[in-house]
C-alpha cells in the first residue's frame, strides 16, 4: 500500500510504501510467543524499533560510550566524494535501515554534487521515522525524490521495483553485525539479486577490538541502551498487555571472544512471574536468569573479505575513522 503523506510535498517526490503493518501484529504476536517459550528465553532485536525505541537509538548514538555512529559519520564526511565516485553514473540510492537518514546526507549531497538529482529509497521498519526523515530530506534538497518503504529487509527487496540506471546500496552503521552468520551471508545474498553488474555496495562494520570499549558500547553509564532494550518489554506490555515490572530487569552485555560478539540480554533481578494476557501465557524467571535480546557481531578485514566472496561481491575499498575502531566497506557486484 503506498500513501502520501504530506499534501504540502508534490506528490512526485514522495511516495511511502507501509508494507510493515500489513500484519505486523500478528508477527509480532507471533515472534513474542516463540521467543519467550524457548530455552533459553529470546527477544527479536527488530521490535526494538518502534516509535519510542528509534528516539531511544538515536540518543544512544549521542553517548561517550558508543562511539560507532561518530566513527562512521567522520568517515562519511571526510570520504564522501571518493565513495560516489566509484558509482559515477548513480541515479538511485537506497538505504536498508534508514533510520533518521542523518549520516546518509554526506552520500545524498555528494551524489547530487555529482548527478545533479537523485531518487533515495530508504527502507525502514519504522513507518514514523520514514516519514519524519522523509520530509526533512525533500526540505533540504530540491532536487532529491524519495520512494520509501516502510518494511523489513527482505519485504522491501522484493517490492523494489526494476530499473536500468546504476545504484549504490547503503547498509550503515554495523547493522550488519546483528544477523547471524549464516543469516548475514543469506541477507548479503539478497541485496546482490536486486542488482546489477556496476552496482555497489557500502557496508558499515564495527571492527573487533578490546573486551571493555566494546561491552562499554553497549551499556553506557547513562543506561540509555538500558531504556533502550528495556522498552521491548514495555511494547509487550502495552500491545499484549502484560504486566512485566521494567525496574526488575538489568541489562548485561558480554564480549564473547571466541565467537566475535557482543551479546546483549536482560537479566532478571529476583524470581517473578509475568503474564501476556494477549498471547494468554504466563511465564516466570528466575533471578540471574536471561533473556537474550540481541549480539553484535565485529570484524576483521579477512572477516569482511570471505563475506564478500561468499555472497557474489568483491571487496574493493575499506575507509577507516582515524582511530580505526570502525570500517565503511565498498563492495563492488561480480
Amino acid at each position: 500500500m503506498a500513501s502520501q503523506t504530506n499534501s504540502n510535498q508534490p506528490r512526485s517526490r514522495l511516495i511511502i510504501h507501509d508494507l510493515a503493518r500489513r500484519n505486523g501484529h500478528a508477527d509480532f504476536a507471533r515472534d513474542i510467543h516463540r521467543g519467550l517459550t524457548s530455552n533459553p528465553k529470546h527477544l527479536f532485536p527488530k521490535y526494538l524499533y518502534d516509535e519510542l525505541g528509534s528516539r531511544l537509538f538515536e540518543a544512544i548514538c549521542q553517548v561517550d560510550e558508543y562511539y560507532l555512529t561518530r566513527a562512521e559519520d567522520e568517515i562519511l564526511t571526510t570520504h564522501a566524494g571518493e565513495i560516489v565516485s566509484s558509482v559515477p553514473s548513480c541515479e538511485t540510492l537506497i538505504e536498508l535501515g534508514s533510520g533518521s537518514a542523518e549520516k546518509t546526507r554526506k552520500i545524498i549531497e555528494a551524489l547530487i554534487r555529482q548527478r545533479g538529482e537523485l531518487l533515495f529509497v530508504p527502507v525502514d521498519i519504522s513507518a514514523s521515522a520514514l516519514e519524519e526523515s522523509s520530509h526533512s530530506l525533500l526540505d533540504s534538497y530540491p532536487n532529491l525524490r524519495i520512494d520509501a518503504y516502510a518494511a523489513d529487509y527482505f519485504q522491501a527487496l522484493a517490492a523494489l521495483p526494476k530499473r536500468d540506471a546504476p545504484a549504490l546500496v547503503l547498509f550503515l552503521g554495523s547493522n550488519i553485525g546483528n544477523f547471524e552468520r549464516d543469516q548475514a551471508t543469506d541477507f548479503l545474498r539478497g541485496i546482490r539479486g536486486v542488482l546489477h553488474r556496476g552496482d555497489a555496495l557500502l557496508l558499515g562494520a564495527d571492527l573487533k577490538k578490546d573486551r571493555a570499549v566494546l561491552e562499554a558500547a553497549y551499556n553506557d553509564s547513562l543506561g540509555v541502551t538500558r531504556s533502550f532494550i528495556i522498552n521491548e518489554l514495555e511494547r509487550i506490555n502495552r500491545e499484549l498487555n502484560a504486566n512485566f515490572d521494567l525496574w526488575a530487569f538489568g541489562l548485561r552485555s558480554v564480549y564473547n571472544e571466541s565467537l566475535g560478539r557482543v551479546e546483549v540480554y536482560l537479566e532478571s533481578l529476583r524470581d517473578q512471574s509475568v503474564t501476556i494476557r494477549g498471547l494468554n501465557l504466563t511465564i516466570s524467571l528466575q533471578v540471574g536468569e536471561r533473556i537474550h535480546v540481541e549480539n553484535a557481531y565485529k570484524f576483521d578485514p579477512e572477516d569482511l573479505r570471505k563475506l564478500g566472496a561468499q555472497t557474489g561481491f568483491s571487496l574493493e575499498r575499506t575507509w577507516l575513522d582515524q582511530q580505526g575502531k570502525f570500517s565503511s566497506n565498498l563492495f563492488r557486484v561480480d
